[in-house]
């Protein structure tokens, strides 16, 4: 085990040790409060009432305690456990124990569900190195011990995979290890996401990375310099808060990061607290900086500045000198230039050189001033800017009073303040510019980032002594955090419950610290503690006393808000916070919050000639002056600011936290929460009370209070019922049980209590402590039962002993009567003499031995009589037991033949079924094809009835339109009736002006309370106030065009009355054709009932079978393991009676050796004996207890055998009963094929009306064109006048508004503006009817168009009624004034009311001051209420994210469900394919019988012919008689010729009839099909058997394909051995031929004709389908629209966020859309090459073809090149070889290719085999939400595909034959021309050889001439030779010479040979 194991894994060895768990059962222990260590053990004794007896561990004492205060202890297996969430009893004393065990076992991480507890352990561990980077990375969190790493790794991973920002939280105190564990984040990020992957350095283990990465590590440095200090609790204590955000590509590499930072603690720069350290840059650069440096720096020692309060603090192990070159490094990696590091430095001395500024008092006056400026001198030479003026700026700055401007002289306090504010102003901006540049270097790559990892670091709650504004700030951030730890912690929890389908209400945990934060950041009603210190504010001469008593006065009823029980000196008031009480004293909060600043200075610094300095000073707007804060009470007291000029430091805290708690909500969070073990610094010390405490600030104590209202235990059904079965051993019955029944069973044996728990899908859930409860009763139940044990065992052992002691005690008895006997007879003489003379004595006792040895042989002999006997017993039991044997095997053999029966009478019932599913198959395709004609009808009729909906709601419209018309003429007569009343009108209108008044006056009060809310609203409509002032102008001369377009109007409605008649005489003649087609439906809707009724019937009898097959198989799976369980029973007996008869043998053998053995060995056989006694009886017992078993297993065997003939005869009974369904079925299918008939032609004369239907609705729709045109130029005109009217109602009401003076006036203009009302009333109705209208046919284009104007619709009818109440309220102003006016009529009373008005001015302007900020206060509770509902709309998009993320899971479910189909179509094209070329096989053969036939005719007829032929050589006489007989012949060849081509023309039909009827048949399948696998979604196992018997199929068609082949091949060898006989039938042949052309011809006229006719088809369901998916978009489109206006009309204040969410699900839809089509173009793509594939294959296989075809050119020619006849014959055998070798070849390649198709199908098949497996159960909810128009699609794309394939393949045979019949006629060329070479070549053979005979006479004259001169020659020698013995050879010789006349050297040769004989 490594060292980092240790640190990882740990020991939990003592986890499962049964003492402990003993301990823990027996003694009942619990955890008892202490105040030393937090919780002890104790052993719980006694209970008396609320009180208990605690016995405590350690010490033994007995304690009484309080039962609320004992906690429940786990048992021991949860020790050290690494999930808290798993502990059975969650409560504070266990999470403290298993931190505890685990922190002094070397682990410093724990899981607590959500949470990661890191404790600090102040030391190295060595488990962050890169070896233990790459263990973690890629890894699950189950999978790995609690890390860091790990947290990070699943952040980074579910980023990447989920697409999803994530965050990760470090909260804790100062010290604990938050800024340690966010480096370590970083690193691992770095190290995983890093984009350049390089080696490590040879010198450092640190990890290498590319230039973002290094710029990321290095960040942590130079924030740690300048944001760092060392306090008491932390030498490297974090003082700001950060959020650091690490961007990452789409392929996970880091682009770039981004810092932001909270609450700097910046009074750390000039004050600090005992033997802590101001921020570490101060030291590092007084430390670290060289002479050039410091002199630069104006830097002294440590001693000298007075804001190093402890002077040099140095940190143990750390140098800072070394400090200050990293971070200069640091800087240089950050590529932050040199210039920007010395401003930087020059900032921080500047700061320090702030704090040696002295002040002092002048004598007579508080005056301050300062003495020695050497400080401020170097201050100003830092910061670059004048000295005297910054002297003056701080002791007598310039405040502006009126519009002058005054040098106020300030005080020593005063003074000081303002340079203290200064510096730490100074070092926030200097701080705040450089996480800006650090996040400016970070942020440079141009990758774009598409998701973030969000590493928060603050520090978390804090509960002191003293508590000021910082740590209300970090308390509010820290409940906001616990809030949205809970939030997402139990939406999470709850999700589980959700998925297991556990009964549970929804509870938001997050509302539980609603309070809190209500308390501190409400707005108003009461106002929050931060909104009532921003009013004090902004109130003058408020301080923090009276802040306080405002707090108290408006929260003190808060349940979260207490009055403190210390002294006022202590505390003010206090916050129930969850992790506790805090008390907070409320010292200088206002002016904390306010920040104020010496403006005269700061403007100073922003006009400095240091470009660093300037920058840091720009915004000079939002400083808050020294010179507003008003000096009462005390020296910091509140102030009055300018408007808008700056915003309080509570104010920009909350908006940074409500930004940072956006940014959270959008992420996925991850929480780290990181805990001090003890103040001393000390590893291995853990301080309870202090881990206690920061667990509760945590929240890890508050998320495990939320895990006790759930349930935190849950454990597998199959784990629960292993390990608890024991306390229910009852419950459950003998045999299988699912698991889940098993539990069920259980739990109610327990009797729990049902609100305990909770039985899900695949987990029984429980409360807290239950399992604990259970552990407990489980112990003591297995204690019980060990105690049993143990008693019995001690009584056996405790018997066996006293057993033995009596048999000692017996022994020990004889042995003393013996010594006791020996001892009297030892001194006896006689005695003595006895045992001298008996050893003498032996030779008389032979005789009594031998007397006792016969004896004894009699006794042996008897006992071998009994073992033989016994053995004869054996003997017979054995022959017993093999004749049982065998007649066991016999009843084997006959129930194995009755098992073999009933698997022969299964298959027969799986073959009749698959029979029986094959018809259902084929009715339910008709069926479906039923249902889609159908539902085509529906449609149609569908379409028909909204037409005319659509008719009657334009007509109702226009009807409207005209009634409206009619009454603006009434209206307008009225009106002139009116101008002749208004005198009469005018009294009566001024009483209800007065009346109107004074509702009016009741309205103002209304308002008066409504003006804080329309206030905020006013703003925005002023500009649109101001725009409609600017209009009424152009209103004015509109108002006298108005009669003019009156009268257009007029006009207009003339023309629209024309149109309506003619429009209703349109609709009475399609309401009448509307009645015919009903009457249609309705006889169509009858038979479709019928149809349906049948269906049912049929399916009710198909699932009855399918269940009573089920049964019987079940009951043969039953019976076989009943006899399987019998042979082994079987088979164990035989063993043991073996090992018996080898016992009795080897017992044999021993009794044979103990016959000859002595003494001792008959005592042992005696004893061997009593064991084979022993073991026969156990023989005899056992075989008893065979014989029942065996009877037991027949009367079993019995029965089954019983129930199996009883199954087999109810079998036979079913087999009849759906062999008469069948019968039923059979002409339940022949009436479906008759009623098919009758719907396919009611079908054609349904489209020829749909036809003169559609003629009807085109000319409709020309003429409802005509009319939309003209209404729509209405339309036009009637906006023009409604915006007119709109005008003239602003001017009138404005007008009204002026003119209110004089009441007659006034009456007119009212009277006018009823009038004119009434008038817009009618015309905005007008318009609303006209707008539908416009919108309904606007909807027919665009869906989206017409939701954005209805929105800006709603928006201007809101403008409208604002408008309207804003002149309202101005009328009720003016009034207001008139009333006033008319009041102050009197002179006395005008004084009176001018005081009054004046008081009321005073009044006034402080209640318009107080609304003012409550404007605001109500403006930033509106933001907030924006945000919140952002954050609504947040969620909601996350929500419809994680539906779109569902349905595009579905979406590739259905995906993956069409590629199944097309396998499956494939797979049915292929068996489709097999069929015809089964078809074609069959159709060639048959063919062949028929050429053979004609053959074998034509031979006879040609034999005939020869003997003809014969008789007519042989009888010359007859010839007029064979002259005839040919002529007959020829008739009756020529009648056959045309019979045959008869019979070909018939065969061709009954090829296309066959054709037609399959495709009708394919048709159908494919629908049966899409049927079947619906039934198959539900019946899944009988699917697949039948997928692997379809593949078994599709395997014996291809073998049967191959045969064919085989066949074909076979019958290619035998027409051309029949090639040779063709040639004499050549002429026959060729007519034969000529006929076949000629059909051929006929088929592709008819092949033409089939597919014009499936074009049409095409063009028909085109046209359909175009027509249903219109149908179905305006059906859509009006469900939208009437969903858009109800959604409208309840929500217009949400206009807008839901205009902009339409906007992005478009843009998501339309991506999703794109994403759908990309798939779907890659999968024509993949289907496009596949067929490419197959056609290039096709075009390979066509040139091999015509490369045979060459190659017998070449060989044609090679035949004429050839010169003899044998190298011609080898020439040719070598050519067929070689192409029957290529033919062979090309058969091979197509055999491979057709090989390599099937493994790419069984590979794809079985690659989405594992797929379908596990996402059938989800394809049977999506299939039911398929459209059934997809499936009409892709089954007139399949016949249109299948059909070209066919054609193709048709053209293809039909080419193929013509090849072999050229092939036929160039072979026989070939034979012929072959035939005529040979002849003249035997020609010149003969030639050659009668010329060869010439040459050889003419040689064998020569011969016979040259012989005789031979002979004469020969002659002449001899005569010679004589004469030359004679001695006158030479004269002879010469002589003979010349006389012979010797021509040839070889007749001189001849000669001198001769002599040369003869000399010799």
């Amino acid at each position: 085990m490594t060292d980092a194991d240790k640190f990882l894994y740990g020991d939990r060895s003592g986890v499962n040790n049964p003492l402990a768990q003993a301990d823990w059962a027996t003694k009942k222990l619990v955890w008892v409060p202490s105040e030393k260590l937090g919780f002890e053990v104790g052993s719980l004794k006694e209970e008396h009432g609320e009180e208990c007896v605690v016995e405590l561990a350690d010490s033994g004492k007995k304690v009484k305690v309080n039962k609320d205060d004992i906690q429940k202890m786990n048992p021991p297996k949860f020790n050290k456990v690494e999930d808290m969430a798993e502990l059975t009893c969650l409560n504070e004393a266990s999470v403290l124990h298993n931190l505890k065990e685990r922190y002094y076992s070397g682990l410093i991480y724990t899981y607590s569900g959500l949470f990661c507890v890191v404790v600090n352990p102040y030391k190295y561990l060595p488990i962050y190195s890169e070896d233990i980077v790459n263990m973690y990375k890629g890894k699950k969190r189950h999978e790995m011990p609690p890390h860091i790493y790990a947290i990070t790794d699943t952040a980074y991973r579910s980023m990447m995979q989920d697409r999803e920002d994530q965050s990760i939280l470090c909260t804790g105190e100062s010290g604990a290890g938050k800024t340690e564990n966010t480096k370590k984040v970083i690193q691992y990020l770095a190290h995983v996401a890093s984009s350049v992957k390089s080696k490590k350095d040879q010198g450092n283990a640190v990890l290498s990375h590319g230039e973002l990465e290094k710029q990321l590590l290095q960040a942590n440095p130079i924030l740690e310099a300048f944001g760092n200090a060392k306090t008491v609790k932390n030498d490297n204590s974090s003082r700001f808060g950060k959020f650091i955000r690490i961007n990452f590509d789409v392929n996970g590499y880091i682009v770039g990061a981004n810092i932001e930072t909270y609450l700097l603690e910046k009074s750390r720069a000039i004050r600090q607290a005992k033997e802590e350290r101001s921020f570490h840059v101060f030291y590092y650069m007084l430390s670290g900086a060289g002479e050039k440096l410091r002199s630069e720096l104006c830097l002294e020692d440590y001693s000298k500045y007075r804001f190093l309060s402890n002077g040099n603090v140095t940190i143990p192990g750390q140098q800072d000198k070394d400090m200050f070159t990293e971070t200069m490094d640091a800087f240089q990696i950050m590529s932050i230039p040199e210039e920007e590091r010395i401003g930087l430095l020059k900032v921080v001395s500047a700061v320090l050189q702030l704090g040696n500024m002295s002040f002092k008092k002048e004598r007579h006056s508080d005056q301050a001033s300062m003495p020695d400026d050497t400080a401020a001198q170097k201050v100003c030479h830092l910061l670059s800017i004048n000295v005297t003026d910054f002297t003056r700026a701080i002791l007598t700055p310039r405040i502006k009073v009126g519009r002058d401007y005054v040098q106020k002289a300030q005080t020593q306090e005063q003074a000081e303040f303002a340079v203290e504010a200064l510096a730490k102003a100074s070092y926030e901006r200097m701080f705040r510019w450089l996480v800006m540049r650090i996040n400016k270097a970070l942020d440079k790559t141009k990758r774009q980032g598409a998701s973030f990892i969000g590493i928060l670091d603050i520090a978390g709650f804090e509960i002191f002594e003293l508590n000021s504004f910082e740590q209300l700030c970090i308390n509010y951030t820290n409940e906001k955090l616990q809030q949205l730890f809970n939030h997402t912690m139990f939406i999470l929890e709850q999700e589980e419950y959700q998925r297991e389908g556990i009964e549970w209400s929804f509870i938001d945990f997050g509302l539980d610290l609603q309070p809190c934060i209500d308390l501190i950041e409400k707005h108003a009603s009461p106002p929050g503690i931060l909104a009532l210190l921003d009013e004090e504010c902004w109130f003058p001469k408020a301080t923090d006393k009276s802040f306080v008593e405002k707090v108290v006065q408006e929260q003190g009823t808060h349940p979260k808000f207490q009055k403190p029980k210390k002294l006022k000196d202590d505390a003010d008031f206090c916050v129930m916070h969850y992790a506790g009480k805090v008390d907070y004293k409320a010292d200088e909060w206002l002016l904390k919050n306010m920040d104020p600043l010496n403006e005269c200075v700061a403007s100073l610094l922003n006009q400095s000639t240091d470009k660093f300095t300037a920058d840091l000073w720009r915004d000079m707007d939002r400083i808050v002056g020294l010179e507003k804060v008003a000096m009462s009470d005390s020296i910091h007291g509140a102030f009055k600011t300018r408007k808008g000029m700056f915003r309080t430091v509570g104010q920009l805290y909350k908006e940074q936290l409500s930004n940072l708690m956006t940014t959270l909500r959008n992420t996925n969070p991850n929480f780290v929460r990181c805990i001090i073990p003890n103040h001393e610094k000390k590893a291995g010390k853990l301080e309870s009370h202090l881990v206690l405490d920061q667990l509760r600030c945590n929240g890890v104590l508050e998320g495990i209070r939320i895990c006790r209202q759930g349930f935190p235990n849950r454990i597998v059904f199959q784990e629960f019922r292993q390990r608890y079965e024991i306390l229910t051993p009852s419950a459950i019955p003998k045999g299988f049980m699912d698991g889940k029944q098993a539990c069920v069973l259980m739990i109610k044996a327990l009797e729990l209590d049902p609100n305990l728990y909770r039985i899900g899908q695949s987990k029984v859930f429980f409360r807290a402590g239950v399992l604990a409860h259970l552990e407990e009763e489980r112990d003591m139940k297995i204690t019980d039962v060990i105690i049993s044990f143990q008693a019995w065992c001690r009584g056996y052992l405790a018997r066996k002993a006293f057993a033995k002691r009596q048999q000692q005690l017996t022994a020990m008895k004889v042995i003393q009567r013996n010594c006791v006997a020996y001892l009297k007879l030892r001194n006896w003489q006689w005695w003595r003499l006895f045992t001298k003379v008996k050893p003498l004595l032996q030779v008389t006792r032979q005789e009594e031995e031998m007397l006792a040895k016969e004896d004894e042989l009699l006794k042996v002999k008897e006992r071998q009589l009994q073992a033989e006997d016994q053995i004869k017993e054996f003997e017979a039991k054995q022959q017993q037991l093999s004749a049982e044997k065998s007649a066991l095997q016999e009843q084997l053999q006959a129930e194995t033949e009755l098992c073999a029966e009933a698997e022969e009478m299964r298959s027969r019932l799986a073959t009749r079924k698959q029979e029986l599913e094959d018809i259902l198959h084929d009715l339910e395709s008709r069926l479906e094809e039923e249902e889609e004609r159908v539902t085509q009808m529906h449609t149609e009729r569908k379409k028909m009835q909204q037409n005319i909906t659509d008719l009657e709601q334009q007509l109702d419209e226009e009807e409207a339109a005209r009634q409206k018309l009619q009454m603006e003429k009434v209206t307008m007569d009225a009106k002139l009736k009116k101008t002749e009343e208004e005198v009469m009108v005018l009294d009566d209108q001024n009483s209800k002006l007065n009346k109107e008044k004074k509702l009016l006056e009741e309205r103002i009060s209304e308002f008066t309370t409504n003006l804080s809310e329309e206030e905020e609203k006013s703003k925005s409509l002023q500009k649109l106030k101001n725009k409609h002032e600017a209009m009424i102008t152009d209103l004015e001369d509109r108002l006298r065009k108005e009669e003019k377009v009156r009268q257009e109007l007029e006009k207009n409605r003339r023309k629209l009355e024309g149109d309506s008649t003619d429009l209703n005489d349109q609709i009475a003649d399609l309401q009448a054709q509307l009645a015919e087609l009903r009457a249609q439906f309705a006889k169509k809707e009858e038979e479709l009932l019928a149809a349906l009724a049948r269906i049912e019937e049929e399916a009710a009898a198909k699932n009855a079978a399918q269940k009573k097959i089920r049964e019987l198989e079940a009951q043969i799976s039953e019976l076989q393991e009943d006899l399987e369980l019998e042979r082994q029973a079987r088979a164990k007996a035989e063993k043991h009676r073996r090992d018996l008869g080898e016992e009795l043998e080897a017992l044999k053998t021993e009794l044979e050796d103990t016959l000859d053995s002595t003494a001792a060995q008959q005592e042992l056989r005696s004893k061997r004996e009593t064991e084979v006694t022993q073991l026969k009886k156990t023989l005899e017992e056992e075989a008893k207890i065979h014989e029942q078993q065996m009877a037991d297993m027949r009367q079993k065997h019995n029965q089954a055998f019983d129930e199996l003939n009883e199954q087999l005869e109810q079998a036979k009974r079913n087999k009849v009963s759906v062999e008469k369904a069948k019968q039923a079925l059979e002409s339940e299918w022949n009436e479906l094929q008759i009623e098919l008939n009758t719907l396919t032609q009611g079908k054609g004369d349904s489209e020829h009306r749909r036809k003169k239907a559609e003629s009807q609705v085109q000319e409709l729709q020309v003429k409802y064109g005509e009319s939309e045109r003209q209404r729509q130029d209405l339309s036009s005109k009637l906006t023009k006048i409604q915006s007119e009217l709109d005008n003239v109602n602003s001017l009138l009401s404005e007008a009204e508004g002026k003119n209110i003076k004089t009441s007659k006036d006034l009456s007119s203009f009212e009277s006018q503006l009823q009038d004119t009302q009434e008038l817009l009333h009618e015309e905005t109705r007008q318009k609303l009817a006209l707008s539908t209208q416009l919108r309904q046919l606007e909807n027919d284009q665009n869906s989206l168009r017409d939701m954005l104007e209805e929105e800006e619709e709603s928006k201007r009818n809101v403008e409208k009624q604002v408008s309207a109440l804003q002149a309202q309220l101005a009328e009720t102003k003016k009034k207001l004034e008139q009333e006033a006016l008319n009041l102050e009529g009197t002179e006395e009373g005008r004084k009176r009311v001018q005081r009054e008005v004046d008081s009321l001015m005073q009044e006034l302007e402080e209640k318009s001051a107080a609304y003012d900020k409550l404007d605001k206060t109500k403006t930033r509770l509106q933001q907030e209420l924006d945000d919140l509902l952002l954050d609504q709309d947040h969620l909601r998009q996350n929500v419809s994210n994680l539906e779109k993320k569902q349905r595009k899971f579905d979406q590739m479910l259905a995906e993956e469900k069409t590629i199944s189909t097309q396998y499956a179509e494939e797979r049915d094209k292929a068996e489709a394919e097999a069929r015809e070329k089964e078809t074609r096989a069959l159709t060639l053969a048959r063919e062949l019988e028929t050429m053979t036939d004609l053959k074998s005719e034509l031979d006879r007829a040609n034999k005939m012919l020869k003997a003809e032929m014969e008789d007519l050589v042989s009888s010359k006489d007859d010839v007029g008689k064979s002259v005839h007989e040919l002529e007959r012949s020829k008739r009756a060849m020529e009648q056959q010729l045309e019979e045959m081509k008869l019979q070909l023309e018939e065969l061709e039909d009954e090829l296309q009839t066959t054709e037609d009827a399959k495709l009708r048949l394919e048709v159908n399948m494919q629908a049966m099909k899409a049927q079947f696998d619906r039934d198959l979604l539900a019946r899944d196992e009988q699917g697949e058997d039948k997928r692997k018997q379809l593949v078994k199929q599709v395997r014996e068609m291809e073998t049967e394909l191959e045969d064919e082949r085989r066949q074909r091949s076979q019958a290619l060898s035998s027409k051309k051995k029949l090639e040779l006989d063709m040639a004499e039938l050549e002429v026959q042949i060729d007519a034969a031929n000529k006929g076949r052309d000629e059909a051929l011809k006929q088929l592709k006229k008819l092949q033409a004709l089939m597919k014009e006719q499936m074009r049409e088809l095409e063009e028909l369901r085109m046209s359909r389908d175009e027509a249903v998916s219109g149908a179905k978009e305006t059906e859509r489109k009006l469900k939208a629209m009437e969903a858009d206006t109800l959604h409208f009309q309840e929500e217009v204040a949400t206009a807008e966020r839901l205009k902009r969410q339409v906007q992005t699900e478009r843009d998501e839809l339309q991506e999703e859309v794109n994403i759908s089509n990309s798939k779907n173009s890659l999968l024509a793509d993949e289907k496009r090459r596949l067929e490419a594939r197959i056609s290039q294959l096709e075009e390979e296989l066509e040139e091999e073809q015509l490369n045979t075809e060459m190659i017998n050119d070449r060989l044609k020619r090679t035949t004429l090149q050839t010169e003899q006849l044998t190298t011609e014959m080898a020439s040719e055998r070598s050519n067929s070889q070689r192409l029957e070798g290529a033919r062979s070849q090309l058969d091979r390649q197509n055999k491979e290719l057709k090989l390599k198709l099937q493994e790419l199908e069984g590979t794809i098949k079985s690659k989405y085999k594992s797929s379908i497996t596990v996402l059938e159960a989800k394809i049977a909810q999506v299939e039911e939400q398929l459209d059934t128009e997809s499936k009409e699609r892709q089954q007139a794309s399949r016949l249109a595909r299948r059909t070209e394939k066919k054609l193709k393949e048709v053209l293809l045979q039909v080419e193929d034959e013509r090849r072999n019949t050229e092939q036929y006629k160039d072979q026989a060329e070939k034979t012929n021309s072959r035939m005529r070479q040979l002849k003249r070549q035997l020609e010149e053979a003969e030639e050659e050889v009668t010329r060869a005979n010439a040459s050889r006479r003419k040689l064998q004259r020569e011969l016979d001439d040259a012989t005789e001169s031979a002979d004469a020659m020969n002659r002449e020698v001899s005569t010679l030779k004589s004469k030359l013995r004679r001695g006158d050879g030479t004269f002879n010789v010469r002589r003979t010479l010349a006389r012979t006349g010797l021509d040839s050297d070889e007749d001189m040769d001849v000669l001198t040979e001769t002599s040369e004989t003869a000399t010799e």
